[in-house]
């Protein structure tokens, strides 16, 4: 069944990272209080880190639950845990560092391990961790985070990869936009079971590809419009630049406002 698609613009990008601050307190309230946990994956890149900077504040922290808080990673690159492009290092900096998570709920992608062997820890990991069926996960993440990069690209799945084309694996090795960069990712098999996936888009450079994965564009499939979750919510949170080139009751509705307002399709 095709999921529904919750498109919400801000004009504001402070208000857009407030609002989805707000929006994770609750779920993670939410899926402590059913199932006594909080599966949370993480997306890398720039967009995020504002709001995990945000979350680690008094006024968000304070809010959550953290030993009930087990934190994934989308994807990774290939380089130490301390190395400057490391997403672990960022979102260690920007909020593991601040916030009462125990170490033993932190599970990252190994960088600076051979990529195949980094990505089949990683699956083995996440089977163990959520039960495997014969192909999807028994359970999976409460939330997932995801960015699109301006070639339609999310985690590290990049247009025309082997990545964004399996079928079978979780979790695989995957060349980087540069030569000799590798990275490891989350698939869309793994991706599409998750409970909610929310994709985080800020910035005029993204203008265009957003338009074409929102509306279904091109003759293959982005990265980005192979995440529909099988049974959960998708979200796309987006500032006016990013979609200053969707539909025009999108962009109506985020200039009249003067803040956010939701728009389904």
């Amino acid at each position: 069944m095709e999921p529904r698609r919750e498109v919400e613009c801000f004009s504001d990008r402070g208000e857009m990272v407030r609002m989805e601050a707000e929006r994770i307190v609750a779920r993670a309230g939410d899926s402590i209080g059913q199932r006594a946990r909080f599966l949370l994956c993480l997306a890398g890149g720039s967009t995020p880190k504002p709001l995990y900077e945000l979350l680690a504040t008094p006024p968000f922290a304070t809010r959550i639950d953290w030993p009930r808080v087990h934190v994934f990673w989308g994807d990774e690159r290939c380089v130490p845990p301390d190395h400057p492009e490391s997403n672990y290092r960022m979102a260690r900096e920007a909020l593991l560092d601040h916030v009462q998570l125990p170490g033993t709920n932190v599970h990252r992608i190994r960088g600076e391990d051979e990529p195949s062997k980094a990505a089949a820890a990683y699956e083995e990991l996440l089977a163990t961790f959520f039960g495997s069926g014969e192909i999807r996960p028994k359970a999976s993440f409460d939330l997932v985070l995801l960015g699109m990069g301006a070639d339609g690209h999310t985690a590290s799945l990049f247009p025309g990869s082997a990545a964004a084309r399996e079928t079978r694996r979780w979790v695989v090795a995957s060349p980087g936009p540069q030569p000799g960069h590798w990275r490891v990712s989350l698939t869309p098999v793994l991706l599409n079971t998750a409970e909610d996936v929310t994709f985080l888009v800020s910035g005029a450079n993204k203008a265009d590809r957003l338009k074409d994965v929102l509306e279904d564009r091109g003759p293959d499939l982005l990265p980005a419009q192979l995440i529909r979750p099988t049974h959960g919510a998708l979200h796309w949170v987006v500032d006016t630049a990013a979609a200053a080139r969707l539909r025009g009751d999108y962009v109506k509705r985020v200039a009249e406002t003067g803040g956010s307002e939701r728009s389904h399709r």
